[in-house]
């Protein structure tokens, strides 16, 4: 009988936790940017009374200035988790971060809160690129994929219920609370991390802070054709959902006139995002994280182009809105986790800057285009619509170039699959 070899060693020490738990524990650090963004949604408009905020494309910049403190914060953590150590800078960061969202919760005036929320999504920044730095420390390729869907799975559970949470808190309590709770999870999240997590960095992979060795890595990622390219076409494809988050509590509430179901609702289309990964996780090592994203991608356009239309023949109602927007979600997520996966798959030695910088761009991208389409609403879906299709013909075209024309393929497939994870139930 001819026995396979014995699974290689993984990248790094295993956690004390077992692996549930570490899927478990890396969606709740990864989750606290979507508890700082999902449950403002439908306490916008009471904010926007009670801190006198004159237009209400105005309130959609309580979302946009905590992803521009994001793609800030995500340039600084991943260098210090590259030399301290991914556990000690996470933990500090999170503490931070609570110590802001206080500041959200007493803020007395718009400014004030912008000011707050910008420091909050600074620090936030941390969990985001430290937790792909983990998963990067013990998983590469295809296997590092599946891990990221499984974790993305559990992750959507947090947008799909935190509407419906804001809008628990805002029946009983004034939009404040949503921070002040916001903030008791930080803490319990991170009192978990510290107690639990064990360091995943190897020492041999700790860089200083060296000016020139950044400046390095960060020049081998711009350099790297299908590195570079993976993060810019993941910034675009996140454009959209940017775009979708800031639009979508002013289409329900002014457009269709649903305030009430927008929770419900909400948690459907975020649901398919969860799904996807899942789907995804199960699926990603036996075809491709590439055959699976770019395939997405493509389904992704030609659902822009029914929606939009949907949008422009006058025809839009709830319901095409929400099962179209739903579809597109789920592509979505088929091109999140993997798109991540391949530009990282280059980087053991210096990922926490490779994350930094990967987090930083499609932060910094996402953000500025996803604001572009928000600003553009205008009382109908079709900026959103229209905003998804561009962005899904721009990322296709970057990811073929990136790909130099040849799309739907497995290249280097014994070397991108971990044999060590095939035993992960």
């Amino acid at each position: 009988m001819q026995h396979s070899p014995p699974p290689p060693a993984p990248a790094a020490d295993a956690p004390a936790i077992g692996f549930h738990e570490f899927v478990l524990l890396c969606a709740a650090l990864m989750a606290m940017n979507a508890l700082s963004i999902d449950p403002m949604l439908p306490a916008l408009p009471a904010i926007g009374r009670d801190l006198a905020i004159p237009h209400p494309n105005d309130r959609q910049m309580i979302i946009s200035v905590y992803f521009l403190g994001v793609g800030i914060g995500s340039l600084l953590f991943g260098i210090l988790s590259d030399r301290f150590g991914r556990k000690p800078v996470m933990g500090v960061a999170l503490g931070l971060f609570a110590l802001c969202t206080v500041a959200c919760a007493a803020a007395q005036s718009f400014t004030m809160l912008l000011v707050a929320r910008g420091l909050a999504g600074f620090f936030a920044g941390a969990s985001r690129v430290i937790t792909v730095g983990i998963i990067r420390d013990k998983f590469h390729g295809d296997a590092m994929a599946r891990v990221m869907s499984l974790i993305f799975a559990v992750f959507m559970i947090i947008p799909v219920l935190a509407p419906s949470f804001g809008q628990a808190v805002l029946w009983v309590a004034p939009w404040r609370w949503i921070f002040w709770t916001l903030a008791i999870l930080a803490v319990l999240v991170t009192a978990w991390m510290m107690a639990r997590m064990t360091e995943t960095l190897r020492p041999e992979n700790r860089l200083p802070i060296d000016p020139r060795g950044i400046g390095e890595t960060i020049g081998r990622v711009v350099t790297h054709r299908l590195a570079i390219g993976y993060m810019l076409a993941s910034g675009v494809i996140m454009g959209g959902l940017v775009s979708f988050i800031l639009s979508v509590q002013q289409i329900f509430f002014d457009i269709f006139d649903a305030a009430r179901v927008f929770p419900l609702a909400f948690a459907a289309m975020a649901g398919c995002m969860g799904v996807g990964g899942l789907v995804n996780s199960r699926l990603v090592q036996r075809f491709g994280a590439r055959r699976m994203s770019q395939t997405a991608l493509v389904a992704l356009i030609f659902i822009s182009i029914v929606h939009l239309l949907v949008a422009l023949t006058g025809i839009e109602t709830i319901v095409t809105f929400v099962t179209l927007q739903a579809i597109t979600m789920l592509t979505v997520s088929f091109t999140a986790s993997n798109f991540s996966s391949i530009s990282m798959e280059p980087f053991a030695k210096g990922a926490g800057v490779a994350s930094s910088f990967q987090a930083f761009l499609t932060t910094a991208i996402s953000s500025a285009l996803g604001a572009g389409v928000g600003a553009a609403f205008n009382g109908t879906t079709v900026p959103l619509s229209m905003g998804f299709l561009v962005f899904g013909v721009v990322a296709l075209g970057i990811v073929a170039w990136a790909e130099k024309g040849q799309l739907f393929t497995r290249p280097h497939h014994d070397l991108l699959r971990d044999r060590a994870s095939e035993t992960i139930r």
